[in-house]
């Protein structure tokens, strides 16, 4: 029997070779678009399950009330480490600092790369459980010892053993490799980390055991391991106050209050407001989950509507088929083997188009993804859900058409009637919604990214260069660097500065000022620059004037932006002073507000220094009359000479600050793709909609033609039912998107509105869409002779 079915399910399937294509084809596309989807929540909800004590790590966050607000910090000082070793060693079985997380120069002789790298305690590789695949993990026991990773290894080695080898950090730290780690996966914390150094490095290097106060910096991040028996919620109750005990009269207006963030919240809930954590990246799972299972469901609903359309067609099949003996159920299990047979059709093509589309999802999405063929999960559910895609796709067609009366069929009196019409009409509403709130939101999306855009940055990015510097070599010849620089032609402006200006340098809560609060806490963005820094970057000022060679004084002097007047409530900026540390400073300029953090967030009270020492970014401005390839070739080789101990790498700061838009950009263009395949579904439905109804309606066409209606009154007749389920659509899509987009939008401080315009664009667009789709049966029908379809009566 179920050969059988299968046999009539395939004859039907190439009977109808147009409205069997549109079925699969949206069945695949739908299915396809789910398995993407499904891979990347997947890969998301697996960010750090790497190491096996993924359920017992945490990192020690802190509140601070500063500036008048409840701001989340990552860092914490360093004694809080063995604070808690000290008074809570039977909740932690281990706590862990790691310091200096970013790029470092590491040379081997003459062969000098940047890699990412950090400095960790010893017992940080046993709380991550690394991967060892030369060494051991407890060798950084030994201050001297470096750990690499296997790329790093690769990369520096080739294919010889590294144990043993030394290798120099930053020009300054000797080395010795003493393990070879697997690297980290790509979803995680620590992904790209290509080498792990002892934290014994970088205290000494930077000279910590001198530090004035040692709790006031925030420079480490704090691990740990719970201990077996301790509950993660309980104990960040008792940590709460660690710090608060500790710190001075004026860190303890700022309140600072501890809290423990479980491993598996790093990733998806690492977004805070006012202290509390409101999300993060799950937001975006979510939302992607959800479309996912619309983009399934519109190609279920093509499915079910184009069956039952059909239904005039396969009722006198029904008809005979119980006239002979057929039981409903069997005919039930008819439907069901023809719609299980398509998506197992749709589910191979499935298949074959993620496989095809993979690295080009994966390059949008800035994943390294793959079809887990091995995994039994990956089948079982790939499996399971394709079963249920079937049995909701075939559902309704299964026991509609299996309800027909025999005697009513064959007698010729079975009318499908006009109600039946209804839920199609539904149906295509539903898709029609969904596709345009998927619209909707894009569009969104992609204006809320180009609002930040067109914000003011407050400083010039064009043919600026950043520079990272790691000794002292281009400071201590800074002059003669210049002179050769200026030589070349290539450059017109040259600076110092601590970072570059679409990074924060570091915060300071020492500045006071004329009929300051007393009790206010306060946290400031600082700086310091050389004096020609200003003109290098074009500040723009509202008040002042910027640092100088020529007066000595400005060694005590300060630039300070807008934020900052505002913050203090200075009424003549100019006549008043700031007071650091109990020097005075005089405030000699005031410039717009420059965008440092996010684009779309609140510019930070800021203040610059001239910095007497060396920074850690050179900046250059590029001759506008010289290309941009051609400068750099020039740069390059002063550089080379002046530094030789450092690899020349340089960074344009318009793509530095273009890089700040990137997350929100892969979710902007991982929407526009799942919209534009809704749409595609949908018109496909559209499409076999059209064509039935022409076919449906050929002889009521033939019959207008004959009477004298015109091509365009024909394609009026067919189109007016879908431009009024398409503006039905768009009434229901409207405010449902409205609502959605306008909480996503709060998420950001610098945000802009949802006007009106992006409804009316979309509303057109649907429609015109639908025209199109419509049109090419409409248009067929009212071209063909009428004779032919009258001619039988």
């Amino acid at each position: 029997m179920i050969k059988n079915y299968l046999k009539v399910a395939w004859w039907n399937l190439i009977k109808n070779k147009v409205h069997s294509f549109i079925n699969i084809a949206g069945l695949a596309v739908g299915m396809a678009v789910a398995m993407l989807i499904g891979l990347w929540i997947w890969d998301e909800l697996s960010f750090n399950k790497f190491t096996k004590n993924y359920d017992h790590i945490a990192q020690v966050i802190q509140n601070v009330t500063n500036n008048g607000e409840v701001q989340t910090w990552q860092s914490v000082p360093y004694p809080l480490a063995t604070e808690l070793r000290k008074n809570y060693g039977n909740d932690f079985k281990r706590v862990v600092m790691t310091a200096g997380m970013g790029n470092h120069i590491l040379a081997l002789d003459n062969k000098k790369l940047t890699r990412n790298g950090g400095f960790m305690e010893q017992q940080g590789p046993d709380m991550l459980t690394l991967d060892m695949l030369k060494g051991s993990r407890d060798a950084l026991k030994d201050p001297s010892s470096i750990l690499i990773s296997s790329a790093t290894a690769k990369a520096y080695f080739a294919d010889t053993d590294p144990i043993g080898k030394t290798l120099k950090i930053d020009n300054q730290i000797v080395a010795k490799v003493a393990g070879v780690y697997s690297d980290f996966p790509r979803n995680s914390t620590f992904a790209d980390l290509g080498f792990i150094g002892s934290w014994e490095m970088f205290y000494n290097a930077n000279d910590i055991k001198s530090m004035r106060e040692p709790w006031r910096p925030n420079f480490t991040t704090l691990y740990v391991q719970m201990a077996d028996n301790a509950d993660m919620a309980t104990v960040s109750l008792k940590i709460r106050d660690v710090k608060l005990r500790n710190v001075n009269a004026v860190l303890a207006k700022k309140k600072p209050a501890l809290f423990l963030q479980p491993m598996s919240k790093w990733h998806l809930y690492d977004d805070f407001k006012d202290g509390k954590n409101i999300g993060g990246g799950i937001q975006y799972v979510w939302m992607f989950g959800i479309i996912g299972v619309f983009v399934l469901l519109l190609a279920c609903i093509n499915f079910m509507n184009l069956s039952t359309a059909r239904s005039e067609k396969r009722a006198r099949e029904v008809g005979i088929r119980k006239a002979v003996g057929s039981l409903r159920s069997q005919l039930i299990y008819q439907f069901f083997s023809e719609s299980l047979l398509c998506v197992a059709i749709a589910f191979l093509l499935a298949l074959l188009f993620v496989q095809l589309g993979l690295s080009l999802f994966n390059e949008v999405a800035n994943k390294e993804m793959s079809i887990l063929w091995s995994s039994p999960l990956f089948w079982i559910l790939s499996l399971g859900f394709s079963l249920l895609t079937g049995l909701i796709a075939g559902s309704y067609p299964a026991f509609y058409l299996s309800s027909f009366q025999p005697v009513k069929v064959l007698k010729g009196t079975f009318r499908v009637g006009r109600l039946a019409a209804i839920p199609r009409k539904v149906l295509v509403l539903v898709q029609f919604t969904v596709s345009v709130t998927l619209i909707i939101g894009t569009v969104v999306v992609f204006r809320q990214i180009q609002f930040a855009k067109d914000r003011p940055v407050g400083y010039s990015r064009d043919g600026l260069v950043s520079i990272s510097i790691g000794t002292q070599d281009i400071h201590k010849n800074y002059e003669a660097v210049k002179d050769e620089l200026f030589k070349t032609g290539a450059v017109i402006a040259m600076a110092e500065g601590d970072v570059a200006p679409t990074s924060a340098a570091g915060s300071t809560s020492a500045i006071e000022w004329r009929d300051k609060d007393p009790n206010l806490s306060v946290d400031f963005q600082q700086a310091g620059v050389s004096p020609e820094y200003g003109k290098t970057v074009g500040w723009q000022f509202k008040e002042g004037r910027d640092f100088s060679r020529e007066f000595l004084t400005d060694s005590a002097a300060v630039v300070i932006n807008q934020a900052s007047v505002k913050f203090m409530n200075l009424k003549n900026p100019m006549n008043e002073y700031l007071t650091y540390y109990g020097n005075k400073f005089k405030i000699i300029g005031v410039i717009k507000d420059i965008i440092v953090d996010s684009p779309y967030g609140q510019v930070k009270p800021s203040v610059f220094f001239l910095n007497k020492g060396a920074g850690s970014a050179v900046l250059l401005k590029i001759n506008p009359k010289v290309s941009a390839s051609q400068a750099i070739d020039k740069i390059t080789p002063v550089f080379k000479r002046f530094n030789p101990e450092q690899p020349f790498e340089y960074n344009f700061v318009d793509q530095e600050y273009a890089k700040k838009f990137g997350n929100e950009q892969r979710i902007g263009k991982l929407a526009a793709f799942f919209a534009s395949l809704a749409i595609l579904i949908s018109c496909l439905g559209l499409f076999g909609m059209a064509s039935f109804m022409a076919e449906q309606r050929i002889k009521e066409i033939g019959v207008r033609k004959v009477l004298g209606a015109s091509v365009f009154n024909l394609w009026r007749l067919l189109s007016t039912d879908f431009i009024v389920l398409v503006t039905v659509s768009l009434l229901v899509a409207s405010p449902v998107a409205w609502y959605l987009m306008h909480n996503w939008l709060q998420h950001f401080d610098y945000r802009s509105s949802i006007s009106g315009w992006i409804f009316v664009f979309t509303g057109l667009g649907a429609i015109t869409i639908t025209l199109l789709t419509v049109s090419f049966q409409s248009v067929k029908a009212a071209l063909a002779n009428p004779i032919k379809s009258l001619k039988t009566e």
